[in-house]
């Protein structure tokens, strides 16, 4: 089976040959240890070309790239114009990740700012595009459609800040819940277009963590989305999952009864509160597509290896349970430039042992 074969059939509940290794792409840098962990079954994922891209015509965008003189640090400050008023967002590129810090909403004269901002949205098809770039890659690559952010959680999370949006639920609940609106009528649109794309599955939301998003809230006004999302994918034939990387126990049930097919860089202990088996038990029809623990990448290779043995026994006592493999090994979160190489070729190793 190619790498992407192999993904595929464990996200559909077929055999593969063996455990499917995934990483992001651009992760790990082109090279011969890159090439050779290729070689024995890395498949990349690809999420450069959005199968349905946003346009807008009523909110022109500026970015301004500079140096900050106190730190020395590369900066942008993006500008949009929306009729009603200037949104100013400043962030920080690092890595593999990009800091934001100077948030969108400034205070609640900026709540018209993001209304007129999200009305302007127009999804638009960009099915060409994706399969040609799908088409370059081969087997060795997986791409992965786009559903778009919870919109409860883009409000949290990159419009306020947590810290402002705990007051700004306390004191202006009602004009929070309105743009929530606004937002999710917005990107129910988006849905019908992704069920017609050429994408095989979709991640939708995800980085929610219940001791900021809260089981309760998560329930209101996540988990029905998810529902709708779902439906209207699986009529097309196309899986839906979240990148759900963060303590999962407080709102496992909810997880069980989503219509996700598969749960995305699902992270188990010892970095969160679910081990792999925990999580295999929780959800039985759902694929774990996992992000191998980041703290172990910091052990010795006989470490990474012990623990890459213990993730393939959970799975294997699983799908003896069960009647398939559900498991996926997949790294989502940077991993220090001085251990990737070592510890991708141990858990490399041990799948291909297995």
């Amino acid at each position: 089976m190619t790498p992407r074969e192999r993904v595929l059939a464990v996200l559909r509940g077929e055999p593969a040959d063996k455990t499917p290794f995934t990483a992001y792409h651009g992760m790990i840098p082109q090279c011969a240890m890159e090439r050779h962990l290729r070689n024995e079954g890395l498949c990349l994922v690809y999420r450069g070309v959005p199968a349905v891209r946003i346009e807008r015509s009523h909110c022109p965008e500026r970015i301004i790239y500079y140096t900050n003189p106190g730190n020395g640090r590369l900066q942008c400050r993006v500008e949009i114009e929306t009729p009603a008023g200037m949104i100013t967002i400043v962030k920080e590129p690092a890595d593999f990740t990009t800091w934001v810090l100077e948030h969108m909403f400034k205070g609640p004269e900026d709540y018209k700012k993001l209304m007129a901002f999200t009305r302007d949205i127009v999804y638009v098809p960009n099915y060409d595009a994706y399969l040609k770039a799908e088409a370059r890659t081969g087997g060795d690559m997986i791409f992965r459609g786009d559903a778009g952010d919870m919109p409860l959680h883009q409000i949290m999370i990159e419009w306020m800040g947590v810290e402002t949006f705990a007051v700004e639920w306390a004191e202006r609940r009602d004009e929070v819940l309105a743009l929530e609106k606004v937002m999710t009528g917005k990107l129910r649109e988006r849905f019908p277009l992704l069920a017609d794309a050429p994408i095989t599955h979709a991640n939708f939301g995800g980085n929610e963590v219940p001791e900021v998003m809260g089981p309760p809230r998560y329930r209101e006004h996540c988990l029905p989305l998810i529902q709708e999302c779902a439906e209207v994918l699986h009529k097309k034939g196309k899986l839906l999952g979240s990148h759900m990387d963060g303590n999962n126990l407080a709102w496992k049930d909810q997880i069980a009864v989503s219509g996700m097919d598969y749960v995305e860089a699902f992270t188990p202990a010892p970095d969160t509160d679910m081990s792999l088996a925990d999580a295999l038990e929780a959800w039985p029809g759902k694929a774990l597509w996992i992000n191998f623990p980041s703290s172990v990448h910091l052990a010795s290779p006989d470490k990474i290896r012990r623990k890459t043995r213990e993730l393939l026994d959970a799975a294997a006592a699983d799908a003896k349970k069960r009647g398939r493999n559900r498991l996926i090994i997949g790294l989502t979160e940077d991993i220090p430039e001085d251990r990737w190489q070592a510890s991708l070729q141990a858990i490399s190793d041990e799948i291909g042992r297995w």
